[in-house]
């Protein structure tokens, strides 16, 4: 997992630790804690299961009862830090497709259905305005810039994935409704925002510091008397 304080890479597994808060109407209830090795920080996260059955399975869930699983997770909920820490917009987004951004990353602890929905919907504005795709859908979109072969092999790869850890076969709202509220598959939401901000340095940072090069070579070429580069 990706820590929400450094964004540092670690495995959850490793420094999972768990409690049980007991069970209520809605379900059994569950504290989990893990530590990111990188800066030391904790991360928490409450989740419901389903109430375990049969007397002696209760037992073995009863609040204060540590390492506990629940056999299917319903629900999670990053509970801190409320917010994920996301690298801060590059200034050279456009403002309507940032706004969308930082919304998605606002409410991904709260709500990763919206966070994806948010997303997604950025997805396709950058792939429309930016790689010029003719197509309708976002799984059609991906599929056209895929096959374009004009962006670098990890972004592609990052766009693939977009579409298979989203499963976007079983949920085709997400192609062809991109700002639909619906399930997501575990990780998707912050695999969406990781593949953005590969798209944001591509499609709009490079672009700008390459441009920028350019005029300062054009005007030492210009001091000197030589032709500027066109």
């Amino acid at each position: 997992m990706k820590c929400p304080h450094c964004l540092e890479n670690f495995h959850a597994d490793q420094t999972r630790w768990s409690v049980s808060l007991g069970t209520d109407g809605e379900g059994l209830w569950i504290l989990e804690r893990r530590t990111c090795p990188a800066c030391n920080r904790f991360v928490l996260e409450l989740q419901r299961a389903p109430i375990p059955q049969g007397p002696q399975a209760l037992q073995q869930v009863s609040p204060g009862t540590q390492h506990v699983r629940g056999q299917v997770v319903q629900k999670s909920m990053l509970v801190w830090p409320k917010g994920v820490s996301r690298a801060p917009i590059p200034p050279e987004v456009p403002p309507g497709i940032a706004g969308d951004y930082e919304e998605a990353c606002l409410v991904l602890s709260d709500s990763p259905k919206a966070s994806a929905a948010l997303s997604r919907r950025c997805l396709q504005a950058i792939l429309r305005d930016k790689a010029g795709t003719t197509k309708k859908d976002l799984n059609d979109q991906i599929e056209e810039v895929i096959q374009a072969a004009k962006i670098p092999t990890h972004i592609a790869d990052g766009l693939h994935a977009v579409r298979n850890i989203g499963n976007f076969a079983a949920h085709p709202m997400k192609s062809t409704t991109t700002g639909v509220i619906i399930d997501v598959e575990p990780g998707e939401a912050e695999w969406n925002l990781d593949v953005l901000e590969l798209l944001f340095d591509f499609y709009f940072v490079q672009p700008a510091v390459a441009a920028k090069r350019k005029a300062e070579l054009n005007k030492k070429l210009k001091a000197a008397g030589k032709p500027e580069l066109s």
